[in-house]
């Protein structure tokens, strides 16, 4: 580990005081000492791989040895930023096959694994954490549950859905999650969990009010096809090379002029 590595107690020690977290999706080695040049505090190796490097329509295909070789590959390229890597769906079914699948990719080189899904993952959640595995939690729009949303659309619109998501949260804090990504809520209802939980909330889609932002490197470079979603920005735009777009991107988080409220739900 590098000296200057970012640390986990080192973000949670941000929650709360700033500054904001700064974090994107990786894949490769060179993308990610980029980002690590940039000044990005934590690289996600997400199960987005399946939609943006494989071209699937969902993350569903993907598997945790397809995640474990990205985390290798990332690792290697990144030496301050904290590597989180994706348990892909149906690799956590129960805590003993989360761990068998958890323990692969910090072999591989993670320092946290993020899974998705409220209370029915808390013993999940608590199994990890007692067994040394640090756990970035996931609510509302969770990609593995595509098939029951009807599609990649907002959640927690509704206060039946909006009670349901705040007591997700205070009980995955609770069995010891070290993070929490809100994607895709409410603007006002992630601001209001980020001030309930005392874990720091990485926002995607989720307003400006968290203690941090995600992006995936795809879109945060303008390269993904089709529809970009509202809370996207293309930071390589009017900029001279990659590593420029993502300092950009660093500073506008850090800033808090990323996401902007033309670019969060409300």
């Amino acid at each position: 580990m590098s000296e200057h590595a970012i640390t986990i107690g080192a973000l949670r020690a941000r929650k709360g005081s700033g500054p904001p977290i700064a974090a994107m999706t990786a894949y490769d080695a060179s993308l990610a000492a980029v980002a690590d040049s940039a000044g990005i505090d934590l690289l996600l190796v997400g199960d987005s791989l399946g939609m943006v490097v494989h071209g699937a329509p969902n993350t569903l295909a993907v598997t945790v040895d397809e995640v474990a070789y990205h985390v290798r590959c990332v690792a290697r390229g990144a030496a301050r930023p904290l590597v989180v890597a994706d348990l892909p769906f149906a690799s956590y079914p129960d805590p003993v096959r989360a761990f068998e699948s958890a323990a692969t990719l910090v072999r591989a080189g993670a320092a946290m694994v993020k899974l998705e899904g409220g209370g029915h993952v808390v013993p999940i959640v608590e199994y990890l954490v007692a067994r040394e595995v640090p756990v970035c939690a996931h609510l509302g729009l969770t990609p593995q549950a595509v098939h029951r949303f009807g599609g990649f659309r907002v959640q927690a619109r509704d206060e039946a859905e909006a009670a349901r998501l705040r007591a997700d949260a205070a009980a995955l804090a609770a069995a010891g999650a070290s993070l929490l990504v809100l994607e895709c809520v409410p603007s006002g209802l992630a601001t209001e969990v980020g001030r309930d939980v005392p874990i720091p909330t990485i926002g995607i889609g989720a307003g400006a009010g968290c203690d941090g932002q995600i992006l995936v490197a795809q879109d945060l470079l303008g390269i993904t096809r089709g529809k970009r979603p509202r809370f996207v920005r293309d930071f390589l735009a009017g900029r001279g090379s990659v590593e420029a777009a993502i300092a950009a991107y660093v500073a506008a988080v850090r800033d808090g002029s990323f996401p902007s409220a033309a670019e969060s739900y409300p």
